[in-house]
């Protein structure tokens, strides 16, 4: 027996405002945190510099000690770039998860033949069975479908953990240009690709209807009547004394264009998530030349943790979680339709944001420096 509608309707609602309001919470504490206690990178880049900072240094505590939740699966303890702009689900949700996982099954100590890579590998399989899933008639199919896709996110933020906890590298971070970069990149694309092919496939397949009013039935000449009934592909809805309700199948085309323009705001959303990410770590964790003092004052600044929670919002993989809220519940074209253009509008203004700031912060980190 199916679960009735109403019923799981009321518990997703619940469930997506309690994720929301424990969202808003951990960014709320991300902030305190970068605020009021150290920064590993920073306290790294102090040790190694000649600066005098040791009054800095001593006035800072260290949120390892004060904070209950071990750090091997605290989000919060070490804060970067990168996981100022990762989205929440991914970073509050997924990332402690997989240190539970890699804990449990000591993936990163005692699974050594157990490679990042692999793992990439198996969650591209993992979105060729959901999007083979997305294409059925059948709402329960499709909703399994997006429970793969979403466990194929939980697998991409696994490989990048295991990647990390096997070269010790604390918090969330980018190595731009090494092998596991592309390879992660890549599986990225093509579990995006097949997503998109199987709503493209099953829209095809149960096209979504959309409505015009008539004109009321008393004013319409006969031949008029006849020619509209006789239509392909449009259906008489129903006869009310303000006119006659139609409904057409959208056209193939415009599945195409609706899908291409949500899929182009994907690939631009992506490009420039990681352009700034890599931008942000070179400028304010990377380069040693610049004054540690003067970075670090710019990380900690509400400026740079509004900016970056933009990217949180519009990064690729919010994109994705949306879609699949969507799916899920059944409402796939009504969303791509509400957010196909109107998606460009954010990611236009996170992008000038930014673009903005790159410059404040290159002129106030480097202009110390000459």
């Amino acid at each position: 027996m199916m679960w009735p509608a109403s019923q799981a309707s009321k518990v997703l609602t619940l469930l997506l405002l309690c994720i929301l309001v424990y969202c808003i919470y951990m960014d709320t504490f991300l902030f305190l945190r970068i605020r009021n206690y150290k920064i590993d990178v920073f306290e790294y880049n102090n040790r190694n510099t000649s600066q005098d900072t040791s009054t800095h240094l001593a006035v800072l505590p260290s949120y390892e000690d004060v904070t209950w939740v071990p750090c091997s699966i605290n989000p919060l303890c070490h804060p970067t770039v990168k996981g100022l702009m990762v989205d929440p689900v991914n970073h509050y949700i997924y990332g402690p998860l997989c240190a539970i996982v890699d804990i449990g099954l000591g993936i990163s100590e005692n699974m050594l033949f157990l490679t990042p890579n692999m793992i990439s590998f198996f969650h591209v399989f993992i979105a060729f069975i959901g999007a083979k899933l997305l294409t059925c008639q059948a709402l329960a199919l499709r909703r399994v479908g997006i429970v793969l896709f979403q466990l194929r996110m939980f697998l991409d933020d696994l490989d990048g953990h295991v990647a990390r906890e096997r070269k010790h590298i604390k918090g969330e971070r980018s190595e731009v240009g090494t092998l596991g970069y592309w390879v992660d990149g890549i599986s990225d694309l093509v579990g995006v690709v097949a997503m998109m092919l199987g709503i493209l496939w099953y829209l095809k397949c149960n096209p979504p209807r959309r409505g015009y009013k008539g004109t009321p039935v008393s004013t319409l000449p006969y031949h008029q009547l006849k020619e509209i009934n006789s239509t392909e592909d449009i259906e008489k809805d129903h006869t009310a004394e303000v006119g006659i309700s139609y409904k057409t199948k959208v056209s193939f085309q415009r599945m195409v264009q609706v899908i291409g323009l949500f899929s182009g705001q994907m690939v631009l959303s992506s490009l420039a998530w990681n352009r700034y990410i890599d931008v942000y770590q070179e400028l304010l964790e990377n380069c040693t030349d610049y004054d540690v003092f003067r970075r670090e004052t710019m990380f900690k600044s509400g400026v740079f943790f509004f900016a970056t929670g933009l990217w949180r919002i519009v990064n690729p993989h919010s994109y994705l979680h949306l879609l699949s809220l969507a799916v899920f519940c059944d409402k796939t074209w009504g969303f791509l339709k509400a957010v196909h253009y109107t998606g460009y509008v954010l990611l236009v203004i996170a992008v000038g944001t930014s673009e903005y700031l790159v410059g404040n912060i290159r002129s106030f980190v480097i202009s110390d420096s000459r």
